[in-house]
């Protein structure tokens, strides 16, 4: 025997479940210690590529 839902599920109401996206907030941003521009936190700069006062990454210059 089979589990088979009863009614059918209305548009609007799998709408209404799956509408937990608005709720998603924006990622915290922190200043960079060496350029002072934002990034995400715990993350290298990609400006500078500096993360938490060392150097990280070496930036070519173009």
């Amino acid at each position: 025997m089979a589990i088979v839902p009863k009614r059918k599920t209305s548009k609007s109401r799998k709408n209404k479940r799956r509408s937990n996206v608005w709720k998603l907030e924006m990622p915290t941003l922190s200043r960079c210690e060496h350029c002072g521009e934002f990034h995400l936190r715990h993350r290298v700069c990609k400006n500078c590529g500096y993360y938490r006062g060392r150097a990280v990454l070496v930036k070519e210059e173009a």
